[in-house]
Parts: structure tokens; sequence; C-alpha cells
């Protein structure tokens, strides 16, 4: 039963982690989606943990990659629930950086005994995000000076 709510809470995180990064950033869906992925990746977290506690020695490792997801979804989401100065770079890094760890999660656990699944997410989604920054980065700067 565990295993299948840690299944079932990632694959909503998977699913709506796209949605949201490519949906209108205005009030309605995104906000809304955005909420449910937290709220999925805090219980991938808390799901990995107690399966990690049942099963010690062949599970631990995954538990610093689950807390190191869910820190990252949380700074994303505290960053747009505050909305500090320069919040919204550290929304998307918190986000994407969540995404990534979900998705080397994925693989990794379905590609056993090679390096690639713990590398490729990172090497593919970086570029992406830091690419995704500058640019609203640049637009922030656009309309600040305007």
């Amino acid at each position: 039963m565990l295993l299948s709510a840690h299944v079932l809470l990632g694959f909503t995180a998977l699913v709506l982690g796209p949605l949201v990064m490519l949906s209108r950033k205005a009030p309605g869906f995104h906000p809304r989606a955005g909420e449910v992925y937290h709220a999925a990746v805090l219980g991938v977290c808390l799901t990995a943990g107690a399966l990690a506690a049942l099963d010690w020695a062949r599970l631990w490792g995954f538990l610093p990659i689950a807390i190191g997801s869910y820190a990252f979804a949380f700074v994303g989401y505290a960053a747009a629930k505050l909305r500090f100065r320069g919040w919204l770079p550290v929304h998307v890094i918190g986000q994407s950086g969540s995404y990534i760890a979900m998705v080397t999660a994925l693989l990794v656990v379905n590609w056993e005994n090679a390096v690639w699944p713990w590398v490729i997410p990172t090497l593919v989604g970086t570029p992406l995000v830091a690419w995704t920054v500058r640019r609203i980065s640049r637009v922030s700067r656009q309309y600040s000076a305007g």
C-alpha cells in the first residue's frame, strides 16, 4: 500500500510538472496545479522515507534524492508564496530542481546498475533552467527599466 501511494504521488508530480511549467503564469491553473505538485512531491518524500526505513540496506540511497527533491520544491514554493525581491528566479530554480530530482529517481529505479540515470536529468535540465532564469531576468530588467 505504501509503495502504491509512492508510485501514485510520483506519477502525479511527474505528469503535473511539465503541465505547470508550460502553463500560462496567471491566477487559475498554474497556482492550483502548483499546489498539487508541491503536495505530491512532499508525499513522495514522506513515502520514500517510510520505504527506505522498511528496507534500509537496499533503499537508503533514495532518501537523499527524496529529501533534496522536496527541499528544492519547498524553496520554490516558499519563494512564490513570500514574493520577496528577486523571488521569481528562486521559484523557477526550486521547482525545476525538484522536477530534475524526481526524473532522476524515476530513471535510477527503472534503469538499474548504470551511471547515466544519475547524470542525464541534470545534464538536460540544468541548461534549460539556466536559459529560463536568464530569460525571465532579462524580461524583469526590461519592466523595471521601462
